[in-house]
């Protein structure tokens, strides 16, 4: 209970740096209850990745999505597969698993993900697809941990040692994913 409280004060943080003033016009709370990312957890295909949306809100300073990430288990030297999004932060809280993220500025064989497709129009807003190369920070990650991934960052699991879900957290300032 209490590292839920935390992640919540630290989206809250993220969303409005000036502290916990409420929204003047938006003014009505989202549950997303524990049996709901439980149930998404268990949904999940086990050998392949699966981001379930669970809601996608609207708030005074943007749109604030939820969701649960599954990833199956990667080898370690496998090709660092990345994603980086132009415009949104997300907020992990992992639920099962552990594995290494790692992060870098850049990716090398860059794509632009399909504007007009799912990924785009309901999860992540603009984005890119690449190989990580260049490492600059990795870290271990499992079961209870946080982790703030700040929008232009590139990011991928170098390892995952036991099939990984996290609930995600989208920070959309932009408005630029549709509401769920």
């Amino acid at each position: 209970m209490k590292m839920m409280q935390l992640t919540l004060a630290l989206i809250l943080m993220m969303v409005h740096p000036d502290g916990f003033a409420a929204d003047q016009d938006f003014r009505t709370a989202t549950v997303i209850s524990a049996t709901a990312l439980e149930t998404a957890m268990h949904e999940a295909a086990p050998d392949r990745v699966s981001d379930q949306p669970l809601s996608h809100v609207e708030s005074a300073e943007g749109r604030l999505g939820i969701g649960v990430v599954h990833r199956p288990v990667i080898v370690l030297g496998s090709p660092i597969d990345a994603i980086q999004h132009h415009r949104q932060s997300e907020v992990y809280r992992v639920m099962a698993g552990k594995g290494v993220l790692v992060t870098s500025k850049s990716m090398a064989d860059n794509a632009a993900i399909d504007p007009q497709g799912f990924v785009v129009q309901n999860l992540v807003g603009p984005s890119d697809r690449g190989v990580i190369v260049d490492i600059e920070n990795s870290q271990p990650i499992a079961a209870g941990d946080i982790v703030i991934i700040p929008a232009g960052v590139a990011h991928g699991f170098s390892e995952i040692s036991e099939a990984i879900t996290y609930m995600v957290v989208r920070v959309d300032p932009e408005r630029l994913v549709a509401l769920k």
